[in-house]
């Protein structure tokens, strides 16, 4: 019956979490015909989402504001909407904890306000990035606890994430899906029920654990080579070479080499916490992930090391770095996003205002925020006035920044995106 409802569209489906990964996933899902129940703990979210009002880059504006306003989908606090749910998706945060250990509270909570409204045959999927055996460990058994026999009355599975903030190319719509299911049954409706709502491919793993695991090999695979560029980076330093360079030669290769680029730090929710769900689950089983966290270590370096590099750049100026005036050019993690999550530009304020550097930061989309490493608030600052600072620093390289006009105008760049690509200066030096 549940394949049927998924086929005529009478399926319900609720969505657990309304931030960067199930917004746009209730959108897509309501676009196709389906009517959406969202959840959320955040009243600012469920107000928004309500009068139609979008926060997260992704979604459309327009489209969201007309499928609320057709009833095709509406927000709750409560869980209680979610009894008459067929089927439901949870993507609520996954962080780590000050230890760097997954702090599974919000997927644990989910699933225990769920369990409590959950009703007979209905599909409930796991989206949240984790670590292997969290499905089986924490979702299933919750689940099944009141009398719900799994792949009969209840039905659990865990599909992977794959939101890449500011993609063009890519959204949820169209991103291939993995799908690990409990039991085959389940593994069955989730393909019927993605297949109705993605234009694009569903593949079908043996557990909720290959799907979880998969998912952060995705990310630690990003992360690893983000070192690696980085590494060579700090090498090409004292080299004497040009890394940027290097990397183009490089890619000249029509086999066997993938480009990856070094940068003043790794931002975003993914690639800098998922690889460490792994690191701790493997205790579990007498291993040491060494070269996981050898990437972790070196890829957290990097403010550190931008930071010494601008240091040595004023030196030969004359300039010592605690006496400079330093404007920052981008606070979000990626280039044409509002994305904060990570940012390097959190950690390179710490540094700057440790040596007492005054500093103001630039950007075209996020005017102001609090730094979660110092809950201090900094405000965006206008471009009129790049010629007083001693020298600037491209932290992000947002298109909308006109970068001839700010090499003209600044005394001293330091380029850690190589977003002035194609400009010479003398003033100009990249990473």
């Amino acid at each position: 019956m549940l394949i049927e409802k998924i086929s005529n569209k009478q399926a319900v489906v609720g969505v657990i979490g309304l931030g960067y990964v199930g917004l746009p996933m209730a959108v897509t899902v309501a676009r196709k015909g389906f009517r959406v129940l969202g959840v959320d703990i955040s009243d600012y979210a469920v107000e928004h989402v309500n009068a139609g009002e979008n926060y997260i880059g992704d979604v459309d504006d327009a489209e969201l504001k007309d499928l609320v306003m057709k009833g095709m989908l509406k927000a709750y606090l409560d869980y209680s909407c979610l009894e008459e749910a067929d089927i439901i998706l949870i993507a609520v945060p996954t962080p780590l904890d000050r230890y760097q250990q997954p702090d599974s509270g919000y997927v644990r909570a989910a699933v225990n306000s769920l369990a409590e409204v959950v009703t007979k045959d209905t599909l409930v999927i796991l989206e949240s990035t984790t670590y292997p055996g969290t499905t089986r460990e924490i979702v299933a058994p919750a689940l099944t606890a009141k009398g719900l026999t799994l792949g009969k009355d209840i039905f659990v599975a865990f599909s992977p994430e794959r939101v890449d903030p500011g993609n063009k190319d890519y959204k949820t719509v169209n991103t291939p899906k993995v799908v690990g299911g409990m039991t085959m049954r389940c593994n069955e409706i989730s393909e019927a029920f993605y297949n109705a709502i993605l234009e694009a491919p569903v593949h079908l793993v043996s557990s909720p654990s290959v799907a979880e695991m998969e998912k952060i090999y995705e990310n630690t695979f990003r992360n690893i080579n983000i070192a690696l560029a980085n590494e060579m980076t700090i090498l090409c330093e004292r080299m004497g070479l040009d890394v940027w360079e290097v990397i183009d030669a490089a890619r000249t290769k029509p086999y066997g080499f993938m480009a990856f680029y070094p940068g003043p730090g790794i931002g975003g929710h993914c690639i800098p916490l998922d690889p460490f769900y792994l690191t701790w689950k493997a205790r579990e089983y007498g291993y040491h992930t060494r070269l996981i966290e050898l990437a972790g270590e070196i890829n957290n370096h990097m403010p550190e090391f931008v930071i010494t590099k601008l240091g040595k750049l004023l030196n030969n100026r004359g300039i010592a770095l605690s006496r400079a005036r330093i404007l920052l050019l981008g606070a979000a993690y990626k280039k044409d996003i509002s994305d904060m999550r990570e940012s390097p530009l959190q950690d390179i304020i710490i540094l700057l205002e440790n040596l007492q550097t005054e500093f103001d930061y630039n950007d075209p989309y996020i005017s102001c925020f609090h730094n979660e490493k110092n809950g201090k608030k900094y405000h965006s600052v206008p471009l009129d006035e790049i010629e007083k600072y001693e020298a600037v620093l491209i932290l992000t390289d947002h298109s909308k920044y006109n970068y001839q006009d700010i090499v003209q105008r600044s005394q001293l760049i330091l380029d850690t995106r190589n977003a002035c690509r194609g400009l010479t200066s003398s003033n100009l030096v990249r990473l």
